[in-house]
């Protein structure tokens, strides 16, 4: 995997493996442009790193993710930290976030420890003009061989669900399995697609439930399901970690809740689904939609009434979401282990 450093013009984003000195200008700038480019499909802007990927690297979904973002520091604001569970202490030195989309996450990480290492992959550069010293967002395709020199104390990773086939998603916790330190944590949140109603208040039959199962169904045709959510926890147990929590909430869509910060997450929420929505249905629904592929202009109308629908302030909406944290065992736990077996 080649090491892509990311500086604030998107016209330098430097691949700083493969390359003398003296090419750096020349040939970054040109590889960095094209990343920052992408390609454009039904007016959404793709990445062009990996061969397949179907969620947009545009400005309305970066908007999304730093709404998703917003709404995980709302949900768990009565917490000194709010980024993430896994006990690494005050000391760590270097962390990971993979998928790490605006970057938001790493950059809070980087903040509040200020002599830790935060990295941020992903495969599109992201909008940022300003980061902490000690933060580096890098473009690369985590699925190929890691470079970095030094294992992480902590890997983080959130809502990738769809983003990899299955053979690919064991392979990436192995990945992060023998990329940290022992004793290092790995933590994941992932998102549920399907929504609930807290008090049966919304129909059974509606658009957004017809949403749900077409998404369902043509991300399970992509080859690329979207069931990580109920198997990841299964999965970071099967690849050798130890000490797994595993914590399950409730986030409210729409502000219909009383409680004042669950009313403001739910705002916020809904700002995120209202905006993301497009950029998880367009690709997904114009190459595996049922029966047959749609148009763009078939998106556009269902979602439409979706949205409708979620901002109904009758329906009182949720969706929930999982947390995983697990350690990596140390030496002498493995001995044990094979001892005992």
């Amino acid at each position: 995997m080649k090491e892509k450093a990311i500086a604030p013009d998107p016209d330098i984003y430097a691949v700083t493996e493969g390359f003398a000195p003296d090419d750096w200008q020349s040939e970054t700038t040109s590889i960095g442009s094209s990343l920052y480019r992408g390609c454009y499909e039904n007016g959404r802007r793709y990445q062009t790193l990996r061969e397949v990927s179907y969620v947009p690297s545009d400005d309305q979904q970066f908007e999304a993710y730093e709404a998703g973002h917003i709404t995980a520091l709302n949900m768990d604001s009565n917490r000194e930290n709010p980024l993430f569970r896994s006990p690494v202490g005050k000391h760590i030195k270097h962390v990971l976030d993979i998928g790490t989309g605006k970057g938001s996450w790493a950059v809070d990480v980087a903040d509040l420890f200020q002599k830790a290492t935060v990295r941020g992959v992903d495969l599109f550069p992201p909008p940022i003009n300003w980061m902490p010293p000690n933060c580096v967002l890098e473009v690369d395709d985590i699925l190929q061989p890691w470079t970095w020199q030094q294992p992480f104390d902590l890997i983080h990773m959130r809502n990738l669900d769809a983003a990899f086939t299955p053979e690919e998603n064991a392979r990436l916790y192995q990945q992060c399995y023998n990329n940290l330190q022992p004793g290092g944590w790995i933590e994941q949140l992932e998102i549920s697609h399907k929504f609930h109603s807290e008090d049966n208040s919304w129909p059974e039959h509606c658009h957004v439930k017809d949403w749900e199962r077409l998404m369902t169904s043509a991300a399970a045709k992509s080859g690329r399901p979207l069931d990580l959510y109920h198997r990841f926890p299964s999965l970071i147990k099967q690849t050798g970690f130890v000490d797994i929590h595993v914590e399950e909430a409730k986030w409210p869509v729409g502000p219909w809740p009383r409680d004042k910060q669950l009313k403001e997450a739910g705002s916020v929420n809904l700002g995120h689904w209202l905006t993301g929505m497009e950029g998880y249905a367009m690709y997904l629904f114009t190459k595996y939609g049922s029966p047959t592929a749609w148009s763009k202009e078939e998106v556009q109308v269902h979602l439409a009434r979706v949205r409708k629908e979620l901002v109904d302030p009758r329906y009182h909406l949720y969706h929930t979401v999982k947390r995983v944290w697990a350690r990596k065992p140390m030496p002498e736990e493995d001995l044990i282990k094979i001892e005992v077996e």
